[in-house]
Formats: C-alpha cells, sequence, structure tokens
C-alpha cells in the first residue's frame, strides 16, 4: 500500500482529545494533525518523537495533516488505523496470505451478528464462507513481542464472539492482527490491559476461530504485509 507523497517530517508536541496531534514541523511551524487513532497508543504518543504525516488539499478537510508514522524502537510504526483493511485487501488479491488463498470473492463490510459488520466475507464454490475481522496492532512493550489491544477494547470483544457464532453456524472464521511494524517476532494479548479480551480470544480459538498474525514491512513510501508472527497464548 503507497502511502501519499510525500509525507512530511515533524516533532511530536503533544497527541490529545484521541484525534488530534500538535506536531512541530522541520520549518518551524506549528501544525495540528488528525490523529486516525482512537486507541491509547502507549508508547507512540510521547512529546519529542519523531512522526510524519501526510497532507491534504482537500478545502472539505478541517485539518490539512494526518499522522501515519512515529519512529519508535530503531524504527517506523504505523499508527493508522484505517490502513490495515487496505493492507489485507491487497494482501488477499496478491496471495500474499496462505492460510486464507482461493476464495472467488472477497466482500468488505458484510453486515452480520448483533449490528456489526465484518471486514470481510470470503466465499467461493465447494467451501465454506470465511468471515475475516482484522484487528490494528502496533504496541511493543517487551522487544520482539507485539501486543494488542492497548487500551480496552470490549467492541473487539464482542466481534470475536460474533465469530465465535459464525463458527457454530458451521462457516469459517478467522481474526487477523496486522502488525505495523518492522520489530516484532511473535504477538501475545494483553492480559494486563483488556482481561476480558484475552480470555475471549482464548476461548474464541478453542471454539473454532483461527487467529492469525502478520507483520508488515515498513518505510515512508508504502507499507505491505510481509510475514506471519507466531501467537503466543
Amino acid at each position: 500500500m503507497r502511502l501519499p507523497q510525500p509525507l512530511v517530517k515533524g516533532t511530536l508536541a503533544r497527541r490529545y482529545k484521541r484525534f488530534l496531534a500538535d506536531v512541530v514541523l522541520e520549518d518551524g511551524r506549528t501544525v495540528t494533525a488528525h490523529c486516525p487513532n482512537p486507541g491509547a497508543m502507549l508508547g507512540l504518543n510521547q512529546p519529542g518523537m519523531t512522526v510524519w504525516l501526510s497532507s491534504s488539499s482537500d478545502p472539505k478537510r478541517k485539518l490539512a495533516f494526518s499522522l501515519e508514522l512515529v519512529e519508535a524502537d530503531g524504527g517506523l510504526v504505523g499508527i493508522n488505523t484505517q490502513h490495515p483493511n487496505r493492507l489485507v485487501a491487497e494482501a488477499l488479491a496478491a496471495g500474499g496470505i496462505p492460510e486464507l488463498a482461493g476464495y472467488e470473492t472477497v466482500r468488505p463490510e458484510v453486515a452480520y451478528g448483533l449490528a456489526s459488520r465484518v471486514d470481510f466475507l470470503l466465499s467461493g464454490p465447494d467451501r465454506s464462507d470465511c468471515w475475516l475481522e482484522v484487528k490494528n496492532c502496533h504496541l511493543m512493550r517487551r522487544p520482539g513481542l507485539a501486543e494488542f489491544p492497548d487500551c480496552v477494547a470490549a467492541r473487539s470483544t464482542k466481534h470475536l464472539r460474533e465469530l465465535a457464532a459464525r463458527v457454530e453456524a458451521g462457516d469459517r472464521a478467522v481474526v487477523l492482527f496486522v502488525v505495523q511494524r518492522e520489530d516484532c517476532q511473535s504477538f501475545g494479548a494483553c492480559h494486563d490491559l483488556d482481561p476480558e479480551f484475552s480470555a475471549t480470544l482464548l476461548h474464541v480459538a478453542e471454539q473454532g476461530v483461527a487467529v492469525l498474525v502478520y507483520a508488515c514491512e515498513m518505510n515512508t513510501a508504502e507499507i505491505r504485509i510481509r510475514r506471519p508472527i507466531e501467537w503466543l497464548r
């Protein structure tokens, strides 16, 4: 997935009200950027961190800049939670996720469960439908270990239960964690930050929901889903 070019480099002054970030650009200007991430952004929201912004000339936008990448732990981390679905769509089209290959039709945003929409519904002749939920992951508190979530994630827990219901109905269901960073070799659920999500992930996996975790290749020009990493239960 190509990022809008060119990205603009700056220094984070503060992130606040969930969706706003003040950034000092290299020319000395301070701009307010949209922060497309409703989570806590633990470890990625400290003043003084180097960040990269995309810009837009659309007159309908309230804010011209959007926060895309943060430099942390010696590498780039993607914080835009809108990107993983696009990354997965590209990877599915290219056959980049072998566990999800071979389906004839990929439909995004299909209604299911209790007033929810699954990220993708994969279908094909002579095989069960596959309900696919995609989750963005960027937290790393221990070297090499990606974690999700970075705050209480009640909506994500609800999605897990809805996937389990699809398995019970005879379909296939998958939750795919997209790690927008290169420096992780394994993945774990954050029991200390959201014990209900952690317990539910284990429970639905035992019920037949498949858990996949893929790390990305990152640079300031593009992001690509690149390799699977291990889920540590």
